[in-house]
C-alpha cells in the first residue's frame, strides 16, 4: 500500500507551477531577496511573493526580514521526501525495462517452429475446400 503524507502533497502542489520552480532554481545558487526572485519574471512583487508564500507553506522555502527587505533560502528536506518517493517507482520501473530487455534478448525461436506457427495462426476459411466455401 502507498502511503500519502500531506507534506508529500504540498511538495508536488509547490513544484507543479514553472515560476516556483524557477524560484527554486535560482535560490539554489545561495539566498536572494524578493526584489532579486522577482526580477526575471514578468509579474508584480506581490505575484512573485505569493509564489513564495505557496513555497513556503510547502516547507521548500525559510524567510527572513532585514530592516525592509524580505530574503528568501531554499530548504531542501521537502524535496528530499519527494526524491525518495520518486526512487521507489524508479526502481520498479528499472526493474520492468530490465525484464523487458532481457525478454527481447532471447534467441528467436527455431525457424521450423516458427512456420508452425503460422499455420496454426491461418484463419480457418483458408485451409475450407471451394466446396464448403460455396453453401
Amino acid at each position: 500500500m502507498v502511503k500519502y503524507s500531506a507534506t508529500l502533497d504540498s511538495t508536488f502542489g509547490a513544484l507543479a507551477d514553472p515560476t516556483r520552480r524557477a524560484i527554486l532554481a535560482s535560490l539554489t545558487l545561495g539566498g536572494a531577496s524578493m526584489s532579486d526572485l522577482a526580477g526575471p519574471h514578468l509579474m508584480s512583487l506581490p505575484a512573485v511573493m505569493k509564489h513564495v508564500r505557496v513555497l513556503e507553506k510547502a516547507g521548500l522555502v525559510s524567510q527572513k526580514k532585514v530592516g525592509r527587505t524580505r530574503f528568501c533560502q531554499l530548504a531542501p528536506a521537502p524535496l528530499k521526501q519527494a526524491e525518495d518517493w520518486i526512487a521507489q517507482y524508479r526502481r520498479f520501473w528499472e526493474g520492468a525495462f530490465d525484464s523487458l530487455e532481457r525478454f527481447l534478448s532471447q534467441d528467436p525461436l527455431p525457424e521450423r517452429q516458427k512456420e508452425k506457427q503460422k499455420e496454426n495462426q491461418s484463419w480457418p476459411h483458408r485451409n475450407r475446400s471451394r466446396k464448403t466455401r460455396s453453401r
